[in-house]
């Protein structure tokens, strides 16, 4: 059981410094939250932790975040916590130990939204993109929204305009389950045009941020939210995406974190898709244009594999590159000796004559007086 002292040491910290926040992270894990907040206070930390939380540590409101949040009907879930979705975060951690400062792993969450916040993250994919999305790309993100939450997966994503709204709608309007990451306080709702979608969003799945009560947007927010939302969805589906833009940097988050990349691919002449193709072209990741696609990348190995598109056979498909030669060498009005077929189609005449046989054996050609010439096809 979590005690309420530990739970008031992380809003806290969380207050006190700034995400990522890495040498606090790591002080915290090595001393536990309620010594390492109480280090904090008195300025008793080493340099590093001291540079992240100076400007701040005077400032003790705990117990009034957690009341702001209970009213705005959220919680504080911390890593103490059994619904701290430690699997998800993961990868996280070990970018962190890799020495990457930003991908630190938050100090503790605010969850608005009563589903168990572990297990709504289980089987997760984040779908990110641009906020001037083209109709395209918004029908796009619908349709994978609705379709994943249909399959039982949890769609997560920013709560901004364009592809995230999208993609969120579409979730929602399978009953499914989605995930908003806030780049501000729960209590508040950005941006202001999706506040009944944000609302929408905490009555059927999560509104879940790493920023204290009151703490307003800003834009280095996020970038530093765009972790979370990557490390949270098993994969990142990109869907539009400007060559600078914010869900370029989730995508390059994602791809430095391990998590599966893929892209949707758009029209060669929409700036809104030239992010998506530089990803391709870099080989950082792989290219998906179904729901099934975006299952089958994710999932477990062997199994949620994308149905094939059936193909209509041709009877020369069977045939290697000299007999199809030697067919293509056909006419099918005008017959023709092997010595004739053996110049158009480049082959040796002796591999003509042993080929035309087998071609008859197989309906795609007919022996004549004058030679050979090609079966027409039958009519369907």
């Amino acid at each position: 059981m979590v005690t309420q002292e530990q739970r008031l040491a992380c809003a806290y910290l969380i207050k006190v410094a700034e995400p990522p926040a890495p040498a606090l992270r790591r002080f915290v894990v090595a001393h536990g939250v309620v010594a390492a907040a109480a280090a904090v206070r008195v300025g008793d930390v080493p340099e590093s932790v001291e540079a992240e939380t100076s400007a701040r540590r005077h400032i003790d409101t705990a117990a009034e975040d957690l009341a702001v949040a209970k009213r705005a009907g959220a919680r504080l879930v911390t890593p103490e916590d059994e619904d701290w979705p430690a699997w998800p975060l993961l990868p996280l951690t070990n970018a962190a130990a890799r020495g990457l400062k930003w991908a630190s792993p938050p100090l503790g969450l605010w969850v608005r939204g009563t589903a168990p916040l572990a297990e709504a993250l289980q089987r997760a994919v984040s779908i990110v993109g641009a906020r001037a999305a083209t109709s395209y790309g918004e029908h796009v993100a619908t349709e994978m929204g609705y379709g994943l939450a249909s399959r039982g997966m949890t769609v997560v994503s920013g709560a901004a305009y364009g592809i995230d709204g999208a993609a969120h709608k579409g979730a929602l309007n399978a009953t499914g389950s989605t995930v908003a990451v806030l780049a501000c306080g729960i209590d508040r709702a950005y941006p202001a045009g999706h506040t009944a979608l944000i609302d929408r969003i905490a009555a059927q799945g999560l509104v879940i941020t790493e920023y204290s009560p009151g703490t307003t947007p800003a834009r280095h927010r996020f970038l530093v939210r765009n972790r979370i939302i990557a490390a949270l969805g098993s994969g990142t589906v990109v869907v539009e995406a400007g060559q600078r833009s914010g869900a370029r940097n989730t995508a390059a988050s994602a791809a430095a974190l391990g998590r599966v990349l893929m892209v949707v691919p758009g029209p060669v002449t929409s700036a809104m898709s030239m992010g998506c193709h530089d990803l391709l072209r870099e080989g950082l990741a792989t290219s998906v244009g179904s729901v099934a696609e975006v299952i089958e990348s994710v999932g477990l190995f062997g199994e949620d594999l994308a149905p094939k598109p059936e193909t209509t056979p041709r009877p020369t498909d069977g045939l290697d590159s000299e007999a199809l030669r030697i067919h293509e060498a056909l006419e099918p009005r005008e017959a023709h000796p092997a010595e004739r077929i053996a110049e158009v189609s480049g082959v040796p005449l002796s591999k003509v004559r042993a080929v035309l046989p087998a071609l008859e054996l197989t309906g795609l050609a007919n022996r004549c007086e004058s030679g050979w010439r090609r079966t027409p096809p039958t009519p369907t």
